[in-house]
């Protein structure tokens, strides 16, 4: 849009300059004169429109004078030097149009290499997310990994403490046991020094022999835990008998 603008307004200082400079039987000098300052303000116009009073302060500030100078002159009947003005404030005009379009040119590049910026800094920022999304799934697979040992470690403590408990309570009732087996010993001993051992056994047997008919008579055993002094010895029996006393003592 802008560089057509320039070409047009280039063209309209280019048709001006060739009429200015025609034959005076091609136009005559006002008609010169007129087609110069209305050239002249449609340049200055383009340029306040492109921002030259902003970008080239000065030569729009001349353009405007000299054409201002131009009308005066025209005015006043002075017509090849209302001419020369509006030539001269045609040209202003173009080097603000110029200036303009320059800036405005170097804006647009600034803003599209800001925007180019912009979306590299946004790229580099959405790859720089990127990682740290997969530093963060990294990490919260390595955490749940972590997790998972733990449990398992826990478990295992677990299965130890029940099987050490187990073994403690199995000691427990081991002890008992022992505990009640040395009382019943204890008590054993208790009940055997307090009962006196038991005497001796005393066996006392007699036979006694008949010569007529022999047989043998046994008496029955004559048992005593005590302690008993035995004699012995023929006992009176007829003189046709033969009697015999054994005594076996057994002690307990």
């Amino acid at each position: 849009m802008f560089r057509k603008t320039i070409l047009a307004s280039l063209l309209v200082s280019s048709a001006m300059t060739l009429a200015i400079a025609a034959p005076a039987s091609a136009a005559s000098t006002a008609d010169r004169a007129r087609e110069a300052i209305a050239a002249a303000e449609a340049k200055l116009q383009t340029a306040e429109g492109l921002g030259a009073a902003t970008e080239a302060p000065r030569d729009t500030a001349d353009a405007r004078a000299a054409l201002a100078t131009a009308q005066e002159d025209f005015k006043r009947g002075d017509r090849e030097p209302a001419i020369r003005e509006a030539i001269r404030a045609s040209a202003l005009a173009d080097t603000a149009i110029g200036m303009a379009q320059r800036h405005k040119n170097d804006a647009v590049a600034s803003a599209r290499d800001a925007e180019r910026a912009t979306a590299e800094a946004a790229r580099n920022q959405l790859a720089v997310a990127h990682d740290q999304a997969a530093g963060a799934q990294d990490q919260a697979l390595a955490a749940q990994q972590q997790a998972a040992t733990a449990q398992q470690q826990a478990a295992d403590a677990n299965a130890r403490a029940e099987s050490a408990n187990a073994r403690a309570e199995s000691a427990q009732q081991s002890a008992a046991a022992s505990a009640a087996d040395a009382e019943a010993a204890r008590t054993a001993a208790a009940l055997a020094a307090q009962t006196p051992p038991p005497g001796p056994v005393v066996e006392t047997t007699v036979t006694t022999k008949h010569p007529a008919a022999a047989h043998h008579v046994a008496t029955a055993k004559v048992v005593t835990h005590r302690t008993t002094t035995t004699t012995t010895g023929a006992a009176a029996t007829p003189s046709s008998d033969q009697v015999t006393t054994t005594t076996k003592v057994t002690p307990q």
